[in-house]
């Protein structure tokens, strides 16, 4: 699959000294979902604001579709649009008219038609004549989105798309993403919300303090890095794990009630069974087995707590 963005070490320091970027390498696949995540200060926001035009790099490249993002910067720009986390737009403006201007603003000409499907696509038509200032939040939120989509940009940013906004709308906002996904358009996103980024993206990559640590396919993320916990509630507690069953990935609870067996990465799980009839043939009896697989959200703690 052929990248839409080119990052190529790319680096941001700002005048005080800080070093917010640090020579960050990234491609990002057409028509793909490209999961961004990074404690608060990783240097989400700055990535975005240099691909996007908004903050100018210290070094390094940027290539949207082809197009240098200084060199170029309005056919760049022209390509992306950006869901930002704040609105600012004008409060006595109507939903119709500001997205209008939204396309104005890139150079495209007015397209009554498209302007309809997407506030029809976003529940947004019925308030084609509203005031923004009349609108509620979660409103507002689809609002940023149809202002982003008004120009046809074949890639689209989603800054914390769904930060504060209820369930529905949540569930209803990631059904776009993937229709737009299907069209072909590029999703790139961050988000808190990292069960989102699990159900959603197919690649993630993980900022930390302005580096790029990692960049994987999600499903080769969650078998690489996943780990598998197996806990066996004991009838009778015991006082130490016996050595028939002498197993590294074997360890007993405080209260000697729990057997917990760890399978890391794409560790066969087959051996479950095995341990079972293990403690039959010892006598140690049981009442519930419980299984947990790691989330996205355990293997991105640990990337980053194991940061020095």
């Amino acid at each position: 699959m052929t990248a839409i963005v080119s990052i190529s070490g790319l680096g941001k320091t700002y005048k005080e000294g800080f070093e917010a970027l640090k020579s960050v390498d990234l491609d990002i696949r057409r028509g793909e979902i490209f999961a961004l995540l990074g404690p608060n200060g990783a240097g989400k926001t700055t990535l975005i604001g240099i691909v996007c035009g908004l903050v100018r790099p210290s070094r390094g490249t940027v290539i949207v579709d082809g197009h240098d993002v200084v060199r170029d910067y309005r056919a760049a720009r022209g390509k992306i649009g950006l869901v930002p986390q704040e609105l600012s737009t004008d409060m006595f403006e109507t939903v119709r008219d500001t997205v209008a201007f939204s396309r104005g603003l890139f150079g495209k000409p007015k397209d009554p038609t498209l302007i309809e499907r997407v506030l029809r696509e976003l529940s947004l038509w019925d308030k084609r004549d509203s005031k923004i200032a009349a609108l509620s939040g979660g409103m507002k939120r689809r609002l940023l989105i149809a202002k982003a989509l008004a120009h046809e940009p074949q890639i689209l940013f989603l800054d914390e798309p769904t930060a504060g906004v209820d369930v529905e709308l949540r569930r209803d906002m990631w059904e776009m993403v993937r229709r737009l996904r299907d069209t072909g358009v590029t999703i790139i996103l961050t988000t808190h919300y990292i069960e989102e980024a699990e159900e959603m993206a197919d690649r993630i990559g993980v900022i930390d303090k302005g580096a790029l640590i990692l960049v994987e396919e999600k499903a080769a993320l969650m078998a690489k890095l996943g780990k598998t916990e197996v806990a066996i509630g004991l009838k009778a507690p015991l006082a130490a794990i016996p050595d028939e069953l002498g197993s590294d990935a074997l360890t007993l609870s405080d209260d000697g009630e729990t057997l917990r067996y760890a399978i890391d990465g794409e560790g066969d799980a087959s051996g479950v069974a095995g341990l079972v009839r293990r403690l039959d043939r010892l006598g140690i009896e049981f009442k519930s087995i419980d299984t947990r697989r790691s989330s996205l959200e355990d293997i991105f703690v640990g990337l980053v707590e194991k940061r020095p």
